[in-house]
């Protein structure tokens, strides 16, 4: 239900001088250090009917994400292994310049990017997803929904993403004959199966200094941005570049320094969440 923005936010010439004067000083137009995040809350289970969801909350900018696990058949070139599918929808109500509408770019380039990160460290054990090799196996669907969109979309969704996966719980399988796989889903108890957790970290470059979590007015103004995947190992899985800059090679070395060294926040923030949830069982 997304469309691309028929506006985003116009900040005059003038604005953006006088944001790059405040970012000399060490600091940013919300008063944050310029490798600060905003304030991360996360709310698990806001979805009760889905195998499992979570809500994050970063500063203004809100995503949730639902995780639903199905039977399906297998992609013909792999047939030992489950599926997995992420999608992105930027919904009307997150923004003024959304509509209603087809999932646009940017809501397909978010999907991609989360996607791409949790597929390359084999975040989730797609082989240990078959029922019945080459015929039967789970799928399993990552919908994304950007609620309130404040910038920075793509480290909420991981974490949202991340979050509900990490608590999502697999169908009971109450029998098999032949390729008829018969399911209770009122009995949710076999945690789906991971390796690994991802979080992304979003870094905008303006006027030669890079922000972390950057807002919508700060990811406006940017000469360029660039998302670094990272893994609960700390290695890097998964890049996005945009806008018309680049990065030097110094510059390359900082943002890869810093994406590690705020991923341990986010990992931090990630497992108190998770733990809580399950002490509280």
């Amino acid at each position: 239900m997304s469309l691309t923005p028929t506006y985003l936010p116009v900040i005059p010439r003038l604005k953006r001088d006088s944001m790059i004067q405040v970012v000399k000083k060490g600091v940013r137009i919300d008063g944050r250090k310029l490798d600060e995040y905003r304030r991360i809350s996360i709310e698990l289970n806001p979805i009760p009917k889905a195998e499992g969801s979570a809500t994050v909350k970063l500063g203004n900018t809100m995503v949730m994400a639902g995780v639903k696990i199905e039977l399906g058949e297998p992609y013909r070139d792999r047939p030992k292994e489950g599926v997995l599918q992420v999608h992105a929808e930027f919904v009307p109500l997150a923004s003024p310049g959304f509509e209603p509408g087809p999932p646009d770019e940017n809501a397909i380039e978010t999907a991609r990017v989360i996607d791409r990160c949790i597929r390359e460290p084999k975040a989730v054990s797609l082989d240990k997803l078959v029922i019945i090799p080459g015929r039967r196996v789970w799928i399993v669907f990552n919908d994304i929904y950007l609620l309130d969109y404040d910038g920075n979309v793509v480290d909420a969704g991981m974490l949202a993403s991340m979050a509900a996966l990490h608590i999502a719980r697999l169908p009971r399988i109450t029998g098999i004959e032949g390729d008829n796989v018969v399911v209770d889903k009122g009995c949710r108890s076999e945690p789906l199966p991971l390796n690994t957790s991802v979080v992304t970290v979003s870094i905008a470059k303006i006027g030669g200094y890079l922000l972390v979590d950057p807002v919508l007015e700060e990811e406006v103004v940017a000469d360029a941005k660039i998302t670094i995947g990272i893994d609960r190992d700390e290695r890097i899985v998964g890049i996005q570049k945009t806008g018309m800059s680049g990065f030097t090679l110094g510059e390359l070395d900082e943002v890869v320094e810093l994406a590690i060294r705020k991923s341990r926040e986010l990992f931090s923030v990630l497992e108190k969440v998770l733990k809580e949830a399950n002490t509280s069982k």
